[in-house]
């Protein structure tokens, strides 16, 4: 079952970890754009920003660093714009 708890302790036990493959999630993401231009799977890399976005904020959170909070949750918000962009959903 889900459980919010669970995931929070499996996080805070992993952080390092998390963090890592967090990072290396948006350095794949923004290195993918950069090599392939406009021929960029745009939705994918949206979910996978996203994605790595979602994992560093609850990392930030678990170590109460409110900088890499705002930081991560901004991304997390420019990602879902992104993807209702990228999935054709909204033109904003």
């Amino acid at each position: 079952m889900f459980s919010f708890e669970r995931i929070n302790g499996f996080v805070a036990s992993n952080i390092e970890v998390v963090e890592m493959v967090g990072v290396l999630m948006r350095i794949f993401s923004f290195s993918l754009v950069s090599w392939l231009g406009p021929e960029s799977p745009f939705l994918f890399v949206w979910i996978f920003n996203t994605t790595d976005a979602v994992m560093l904020s609850w990392c930030s959170i678990i170590k109460r660093d409110k900088a890499y909070v705002l930081l991560n949750v901004f991304w997390m918000m420019v990602g879902i714009i992104g993807i209702f962009r990228a999935g054709g959903l909204a033109r904003f």
